[in-house]
């Protein structure tokens, strides 16, 4: 799988895709594209965790594992706050994060 490719070049990709999402997280006002930038770390870790246990250890998967825990969580995270924005939208009709001041029934 890695053979032909440098680990620097997985590190690259990682690194870029972090910032970019802390940058998306940090700028964005909607809900649903702050999500989306926690997704992009998150894959961005898991590209981390892959690429480091192939190097370094390639006859073991705990990497792998840790991987797979990590898209797991961030299924079932991504699941609830899809959830609470819908449920946002439908009391507020926006999902601008700066337009919600207060939380009510």
């Amino acid at each position: 799988m890695f053979e032909g490719v440098p680990i620097h070049w997985f590190l690259v990709l990682a690194t870029a895709m972090f910032f970019i999402g802390i940058y998306g997280f940090l700028v964005r006002k909607n809900l649903i594209t702050m999500l989306m930038s926690i997704e992009l770390i998150l894959n961005s870790v898991c590209i981390n965790f892959v690429a480091f246990n192939k190097i370094l250890f390639p006859e073991h998967l705990e990497g792998m594992f840790f991987t797979l825990f990590i898209i797991a969580v961030a299924a079932a995270e991504a699941s609830v706050a899809i959830a609470i924005i819908i449920n946002i939208y439908r009391r507020i009709v926006n999902i601008d994060v700066e337009k919600m001041n207060e939380m009510k029934y």
